[in-house]
């Protein structure tokens, strides 16, 4: 633990809770079920908005609605919009990026690109920031983008836990609706049913796989002991990235529309609409990035340290963060105790960071396969890159035999690991930028 970070000044002192915490309550009565976490997200929302950093007050909560607006999602525009009047902002921004000050209506493209292909990030798209007379310097463009990563990938976690419908209609709704611990079913898909180099035949079409025959598999990996070549582990990497490229997004054919009506609320804080995740498979030759090789650029080694030496101690909140959400486990599932989900973890991890192209080199992800069904993958890639399409019934549906306070660590997960990934990119641009 490193303590001195405590010290720095925060508006409201530095409490736990933000002076948005009674506002926030239906996110945080979620996120609740997971105290650990709480904690390290609460130092990290305050740290970022309340505390001594290079942008100013009013800034950080406009850039909390653009990067929201993004995934269209109401809640934390509305949620911020009310913040950026407290903290004194000038009403008429919230008219729309056409009446914001030139030096904040620049961070829009980034915004764009983070949210939607962070892998299209160049140095260039920093350099022109830190350029000419409404110019950034590299402290406030690394404290926007860790904002945007954090309310790009909150977002992604509203419409995970099935929080949108309860909280656009009435506050109260949600504690019969949501809190509730779903009905104990099977699941429908089979897992691992389209995997290749697979540990053991993959059921037939339509039987069930259950929580037990996931601790099966679990432990069977655990137990293996033959290592795979190089050219291997790479191929099943790409073979994982071309299966989740070749996923549909939603659950239900009826959303294939991709952009939907964007609300005029939320349309005036969004530049180009249209600009949408892109699968890799589809994106032609040209366009498919190199895959981000974690040896090269990973947050232990380069993008921590780079991060806590341009914004004052960030890194170590977000250090904590990331790590309370990869680690949380309570050696349960389903209601059985004692049982290593490590195994799960790391698959749920390594497969959203693999839906934006990075590669963990030593991890081996024909695993990916054996432990993640269809269901769970599609609902994975729609919360990452559509959140906004996700529906109250897609919540349900999924991971059915796991209690509530279990999908939403499942949820945590998306939420951190998305958060990572794009804040590797935008970091490594960083790097290349400064040598």
């Amino acid at each position: 633990m490193h303590h001195h970070h405590l010290f720095h000044s925060c508006q409201y002192g530095s409490k736990h809770m933000p002076m948005d915490g009674a506002e926030l309550d239906h996110v945080t009565k979620v996120i609740a079920h997971h105290p650990r976490y709480l904690e390290h997200y609460f130092n990290t929302q305050n740290f970022v908005m309340h505390c001594d950093g290079p942008l100013p007050f009013e800034y950080r909560s406009y850039i909390a609605i653009m990067a929201a607006a993004r995934h269209k999602c109401t809640y934390l525009v509305n949620l911020y919009e009310k913040e950026f009047l407290l903290q004194g902002g000038d009403r008429n921004w919230l008219k729309g990026l056409e009446y914001i000050p030139a030096k904040l209506r620049a961070i829009s493209d980034i915004n764009k690109i983070l949210a939607h292909r962070p892998w299209l990030l160049s140095k260039e798209h920093i350099e022109r920031l830190t350029k000419g007379q409404n110019s950034w310097s590299l402290a406030e463009v690394v404290h926007a983008i860790v904002l945007l990563a954090h309310f790009h990938s909150l977002s992604s976690f509203v419409f995970s836990c099935g929080l949108t419908q309860e909280l656009d209609t009435s506050s109260q709704k949600i504690e019969n609706n949501n809190i509730v611990v779903l009905q104990k079913t099977e699941l429908e898909q089979p897992i691992g049913q389209e995997a290749l180099g697979q540990l053991q035949p993959s059921p037939p079409q339509g039987t069930e796989v259950t929580v037990d025959a996931l601790m099966q598999r679990m432990k069977k990996l655990s137990e293996k002991s033959t290592e795979c070549t190089e050219m291997e582990l790479s191929n099943r990497f790409k073979h994982v990235e071309m299966q989740a490229a070749e996923l549909p997004a939603a659950s239900s054919v009826l959303r294939v529309d991709g952009q939907g009506e964007v609300p005029q609320q939320i349309g005036r804080f969004v530049d180009e609409p249209n600009f949408t995740y892109q699968d890799f498979a589809r994106r032609g030759a040209e366009n498919i990035p190199q895959t981000f090789r974690i040896q090269d650029y990973s947050w232990d080694d380069h993008g921590y340290s780079l991060v806590n030496r341009l914004y004052n101690d960030v890194g170590f909140y977000l250090d904590e963060k990331f790590r309370a959400a990869y680690n949380l486990t309570y050696y349960t599932i389903a209601g059985r105790t004692n049982v290593d989900t490590s195994k799960f973890r790391r698959a749920i991890w390594n497969y959203i960071q693999c839906i934006y192209g990075i590669r963990h080199d030593d991890y081996d992800y024909g695993e990916v396969n054996q432990l993640l069904d269809r269901s769970l993958k599609m609902f994975i890639k729609t919360a990452c890159c559509f959140p906004e399409r996700i529906t109250k019934p897609d919540y349900d549906s999924v991971l059915v035999e796991l209690q509530h306070s279990e999908k939403v660590h499942v949820n945590l997960m998306i939420l951190e690991a998305r958060n990572q990934a794009e804040l590797l990119y935008a970091l490594r641009e960083i790097m290349r930028y400064m040598t």
